[in-house]
């Protein structure tokens, strides 16, 4: 659903019904999809390039649809490592495509679900790619409102951030209610029941509960924020105005 939104080829038709009923039911779906994506390469290209971070684990990586996260990192740091971790199989066929970055740095694709963090972390993929001796971003972005609450989504992001250094970041995405109009309650209802019936039940999250996945971090300007109000791009046009698009981001850095 998120590389139709994002106007890619790698979905199958199932996924584009679902996403079209999404869409009418709420129609910043779209914008939604951009604004995220949108955020994820502006984030990668401040930390590669304002924080000099050189490694990158993406958790959730999806079917590849340029931009990827390699190629945003690799375009400020060539020598910048990536690991991209999905458990969805059809991924895994695809995930060929994300290899090929930059001959300076490298990639690599983890198979594994990110409610089990240590098959992650313990994945000899991760360990020939990256030296978690040294910083790395974990990328989170809209994975985590798909992980209810019985599996326990704080504890996996305190496991995978303790297993990193300091001056290590988290980077993450998280779809929201909180800007849903008076009204409008049915049709949130209606898209809940959408994602659920298509196998991948959704768990928008409040401004507070969103803010406990980056305790003991150091947030970084402006703060968690409408992933289009996170540095946005100074030619930046038609973007949808703040709180337009139903989610948080933020990135912050372990101390």
């Amino acid at each position: 659903m998120y590389d139709y939104y994002l106007g890619g080829r790698s979905h199958f038709d199932a996924d584009a019904k679902a996403a079209e009923a999404v869409a009418a039911a709420m129609p910043v779906a779209r914008a939604a999809a951009r604004a995220n994506r949108d955020f994820m390469v502006r984030a990668t290209r401040w930390l590669a390039g304002e924080r000099g971070v050189r490694q990158f684990l993406d958790i959730g990586s999806r079917i590849p649809t340029e931009p990827n996260l390699h190629q945003a990192a690799q375009a400020v740091a060539p020598e910048s490592k990536v690991v991209y971790c999905d458990n969805d199989p059809v991924v895994l066929e695809h995930a060929q495509e994300l290899l090929h970055g930059a001959t300076e740095g490298s990639t690599a694709y983890v198979h594994a679900d990110v409610t089990d963090p240590e098959s992650i972390l313990d994945a000899p993929e991760l360990s020939d790619t990256i030296d978690l001796g040294r910083p790395v971003a974990l990328s989170v972005n809209t994975i985590f409102h798909f992980v209810g609450d019985d599996q326990q989504p704080y504890d996996i992001v305190r496991t995978l951030l303790g297993a990193l250094p300091a001056d290590s970041h988290l980077v993450l995405t998280h779809a929201t209610a909180d800007f849903l109009a008076a009204g409008h309650a049915e049709r949130a209802e209606s898209v809940l029941d959408i994602y659920a019936e298509s196998g991948s039940p959704l768990w928008p999250r409040t401004f507070a509960e969103v803010s406990r996945f980056f305790d003991g971090l150091e947030l970084v300007g402006p703060g968690l924020v409408p992933p289009q109000s996170w540095h946005p791009d100074a030619e930046r046009t038609g973007a949808p105005g703040e709180g337009a698009v139903p989610g948080y981001a933020g990135v912050a850095r372990k101390p």
